[in-house]
């Protein structure tokens, strides 16, 4: 289920903790956050150095990378948000975001990039993802391409990604007053949400009812934005429900994040004894932007923020 899930959460929309060994912690939460602009900006004196990736590989930078790969649309967006562009050398087939990483040259897809084309434009490291783990990194390592695995379980660790990749490209000062910016905005919606009630809701990864459960960044976002995820008993991260257990649970708010599929609104009311459900009751089935809840980079918390207003409309007038 490790590998299947994140490829069908890319399906239907697309889908970090680390730590810099030199000594100077990665990553902070919002009661840490102290971006200022006149932060010191990575000089080549920064490198070497050495991370640990969420594979817990300790991995290996000997310069401040000038031609960077990423084979996932999360990683895309994190390098382009980090004004990295004109470094990215190659892209998966499914980073379409922001528009001029279409522009970039395609090395394959998102779980089957392509070996050869990635080792022809010779890259200084390779952002990957878990869905690579036990394919494409062994390769690459076999090859000696640096390449650096992200795999986020929460929000924290989203953010926490931004800064491992601002360290790791020598853009430490830009990611921290990102994350800092971004933090600010998560905050902001906690401080909305304080005290309201908390829904029940169905997060809807695809028709045959795959969802986001407990260790997802999916099922904190849900948490964080005043809801309660029907799938937070599951045992995985990405669990299939039953019809009969989704019934039982009775969410109050539906969010269906599988549009692409066909799935509506209006067609799920015409499911087999759905009509009783609260959400379908009170018509509380809304299409959610998949590119936002489901791929963990910047845009994570535009989807928190989307999640609140539906949940709590009446706290974000």
């Amino acid at each position: 289920m490790r590998a299947r899930l994140p490829v069908l959460v890319l399906l239907f929309g697309l889908l970090f903790g680390v730590r810099v060994e030199s000594g100077a912690s990665v990553g902070a939460g919002s009661d840490a956050c102290v971006a200022t602009p006149t932060m010191v900006i990575a000089t080549p004196e920064t490198f070497p150095l050495t991370v640990t990736d969420d594979m817990g590989r300790h991995v290996a930078l000997a310069t401040r990378p000038q031609r960077i790969v990423s084979i996932a649309p999360s990683n895309t967006e994190v390098v382009f948000a980090l004004g990295l562009e004109d470094k990215v050398v190659g892209v998966d087939q499914y980073s379409d975001y922001p528009p001029e990483a279409q522009q970039k040259p395609q090395l394959g897809g998102y779980v089957d990039p392509n070996l050869e084309q990635i080792v022809a434009v010779a890259p200084d490291v390779v952002l990957a993802t878990d869905v690579h783990e036990a394919t494409i990194v062994p390769e690459l390592d076999a090859l000696g391409v640096t390449t650096v695995v992200i795999d986020p379980k929460n929000l924290d660790d989203v953010l926490d990604s931004i800064t491992l990749i601002g360290t790791i490209t020598g853009e430490e000062a830009r990611a921290a007053q990102l994350v800092c910016d971004l933090y600010r905005r998560v905050d902001d919606v906690e401080a909305r949400i304080a005290g309201a009630p908390r829904p029940r809701v169905f997060f809807e990864l695809s028709p045959e009812l795959y969802t986001a459960g407990p260790g997802s960044f999916i099922d904190d976002l849900l948490t964080r934005a005043g809801g309660d995820n029907v799938a937070a008993g599951a045992r995985e991260p990405w669990p299939q429900l039953s019809t009969e257990a989704v019934l039982a649970a009775d969410p109050e708010v539906i969010l269906l994040a599988d549009h692409e599929a066909g799935v509506t609104p209006e067609g799920m009311r015409t499911r087999p004894g759905w009509q009783a459900m609260s959400a379908v009751e009170h018509g509380r089935i809304v299409t959610i932007d998949p590119a936002l809840t489901n791929r963990p980079g910047p845009r994570v918390v535009d989807g928190l923020e989307e999640i609140a207003r539906i949940l709590h409309p009446d706290r974000f007038p």
